[in-house]
């Protein structure tokens, strides 16, 4: 057996970036010697992979302690970061220069300007940064570096463009701020419309969500293939005592059918945002936010395989919350209008507190320290999953340090006092059920499986495809190191890891680990989460999200109590202030953005990026990554020809678009 690097005696060998061994062993399989070998190492990693339940801002969770170097971004990683920054700065600062133009912002023009000059500046510097790191032929130079090998250079001089980077990625996220000034003044001489939240992208492309989202059919899609595609679930025999929907008024809604046949046929879905009434109701400059837990029914047509909107309920008590329907009425649209509107918002707290932040970030940081501190870096499942973790802890702790703290995007846009909206995302992965959470364990929970009357479910379908080439890939690689479940058992780092993942990690559901069988699903569920899951709940909020009429994360002012009697000024009262529609564009139009290294492409994160896999056992022509990657290759064939045939394409879980890693 071959190590390929000495084993770590003190936490600043960790400077230096391990790679996986050529010929991976279990440790009961190793000499005396190499045991200590794989202890020593260990017990110097556990130096630095630390666990803290003590982060202000996300109290309870189990995160690292801080970011070891070893977890901080490539330089084309903050190259690809600072390309869409750019973009999104630029576009910002043209949306303020026509406030002051307007005269609804007082700050000097010049000041503006000189920001634009900035940039200027800051895209010539990282290009020659980005050059004097590798060599170039065509294309893009932001996407020149995706997969590129760049020349080595000096650490001394990787470390000062390292900081150089995060100089100016901390400068563009502070140029992306609004103020309160700015919030008051934007768009205070100019009607509020639709049309003037789609003039928010000066330069950037609008979405096409904004010329979509008051469709009924959006509506429903969005369910299914939009961010938050993991809440609709089967109603099952009755309707919620706590949502009294007349026979009458569904017939009236779902021409030809009756409620009756809807139950007994499993045709009717629900949403229920229960779960928001953790959230206390928060202010910003003085004016009220509104947090709502509503209800939205859904049902599957006689016949059908597409959702259609029913019925909605903007809270959990029927004696307080009137039930809203569509209606071709005139007197009732802007009523039907607003209620979809309280779900957006529930739908939007929900998702970035919960699917978003709680069950990808969170959940995968804990195995990514339990992993460090007890794989030793000789172990197969060590190479097999350090990969997926690439990235996650950086981004975790800026999330943690600026995102969700107080004063931070969060605390803006979203409806719940940032304390309770932290409490919320702290709850949320302490609940998380390891097990239950898995695809298909969740659609049969849910009661919308591939055998449910929801044919149409293009986030279900997609996922299992991805799903399953994981898992064979995971089995695979499982078999070659595991030839028994004995095997297994036997393994005492993997013992120390899941005991580690099921006490101070804090994984619901966790236990012992003792079958191959069961491994493969685990490294399978851990894959997942950080690449396809992550890629479809992190990108539609580009597409989708960044457009704070369709979806955003508070009303600024009351549900309505009844139907009737509502206008598109009353509706429109609802959205954000238009500097706060400014800055969730800023931030999700990032996160959406920033494409890195796709799932089945395995490098070092250290330059100049050499292949990760180094057991020819793994690489070669019939081995299990080959049969991996060409697997992604038909699910992205498969994919592409389900979207040609669908009314509107879902592309988040294209492979050659599912990053290997929660890297942004």
């Amino acid at each position: 057996m071959s190590y390929p690097m000495p084993p770590l005696t003190s936490p600043t060998a960790m400077s230096a970036a391990p790679m996986p061994s050529a010929d991976p062993t279990l440790p009961q399989d190793d000499t005396p010697a190499q045991q200590a070998a794989r202890a020593a190492q260990l017990t110097a990693t556990q130096a630095v992979y630390t666990w803290t339940t003590e982060v202000p801002t996300l109290p309870g969770v189990p995160l690292a302690t801080a970011v070891p170097k070893n977890d901080e971004p490539t330089i084309a990683w903050f190259v690809i970061l600072i390309g869409v920054g750019l973009d999104i700065v630029r576009n910002a600062l043209t949306v303020k220069l026509g406030g002051v133009d307007r005269g609804e912002l007082v700050g000097p023009r010049a000041d503006y300007e000189a920001a634009l000059a900035e940039c200027d500046a800051i895209e010539v510097s990282v290009a020659k940064v980005a050059t004097d790191h590798g060599v170039h032929t065509g294309g893009n130079i932001f996407e020149r570096l995706i997969g590129d090998v760049e020349n080595a250079v000096a650490a001394a001089e990787r470390d000062a463009h390292v900081a150089l980077l995060k100089g100016y990625r901390d400068r563009l996220e502070e140029l992306m701020k609004v103020d309160e000034e700015e919030v008051a003044g934007l768009g205070s001489k100019t009607p509020r419309s639709v049309e003037a939240y789609r003039a928010l992208f000066a330069t950037l492309p609008v979405p096409g969500i904004s010329y979509t989202f008051q469709s009924d059919g959006e509506f429903a899609r969005l369910r299914v293939q939009g961010p938050n595609n993991m809440l609709i679930a089967a109603v099952g025999e009755a309707l919620p005592v706590n949502f009294p929907l007349s026979a009458a008024k569904y017939s009236a809604v779902v021409n030809g059918d009756t409620l009756g046949a809807a139950l007994a046929e499993g045709r009717l879905f629900l949403l229920d945002y229960k779960p928001l009434e953790v959230l206390d109701p928060g202010t910003y400059g003085g004016l009220a936010k509104y947090a709502w837990q509503p209800m939205a029914l859904f049902a599957i047509p006689p016949g059908g395989s597409s959702l259609v909107p029913v019925a909605i309920q903007c809270g959990q008590d029927p004696i307080d919350f009137a039930i809203f329907t569509p209606s071709p009425v005139a007197d009732k649209q802007w009523g039907w209008e607003m209620a979809k509107f309280v779900v957006e918002v529930a739908d939007g707290n929900y998702h970035e507190l919960f699917t978003h932040l709680a069950r990808t970030h969170l959940v995968i940081e804990a195995f990514a320290v339990a992993t460090h501190r007890h794989l030793a870096e000789v172990h197969p499942v060590w190479a097999l999953l350090v990969p997926h973790f690439e990235g996650t802890l950086f981004i975790n702790e800026q999330a943690a340090t600026s995102l969700i703290a107080a004063n931070g995007p969060i605390d803006h846009i979203f409806a719940g006092t940032i304390t309770s909206s932290q409490l919320a995302a702290v709850d949320a992965r302490l609940a998380f059920d390891f097990y239950g959470k898995m695809p298909r364990a969740d659609f049969a929970a849910r009661g919308v499986g591939v055998d449910s009357t929801l044919e149409d479910y293009p986030y279900r379908d997609d996922a299992l495809l991805v799903w399953d080439a994981i898992h064979e890939w995971a089995r695979q690689y499982v078999d070659l190191y595991y030839a028994h479940d004995a095997d297994v058992v036997a393994d005492t780092e993997l013992t120390a890891w899941a005991t580690c993942l099921a006490g101070e990690a804090k994984i619901k559901g966790f236990g012992p680990v003792t079958t191959r069988g069961q491994l493969a699903e685990i490294c399978t569920m851990v894959m997942f989460t950080a690449s396809a899951q992550h890629a479809a709940v992190n990108f539609p909020q580009k597409d989708i999200m960044a457009f704070a009429p369709a979806v955003t994360g508070a009303g600024w002012q009351a549900a309505p109590n009844g139907q009737r009697g509502h206008d598109k000024k009353g509706w429109l009262a609802m959205m954000p202030p238009m500097a706060l529609a400014l800055e969730q564009l800023n931030v999700l139009e990032l996160l959406g953005s920033v494409h890195y290294r796709p799932l089945g492409d395995y490098r070092s994160n250290a330059s100049p990026y050499p292949l990760w896999f180094q057991d020819p056992r793994v690489t070669a022509t019939e081995g299990p990554l080959v049969w991996f990657q060409a697997a992604l290759k038909g699910v992205e064939a498969e994919i592409v020809a389900r979207n040609s045939e669908r009314m509107q394409p879902y592309p988040y879980l294209q492979p050659s678009l599912i990053p290997t890693s929660i890297n942004i």
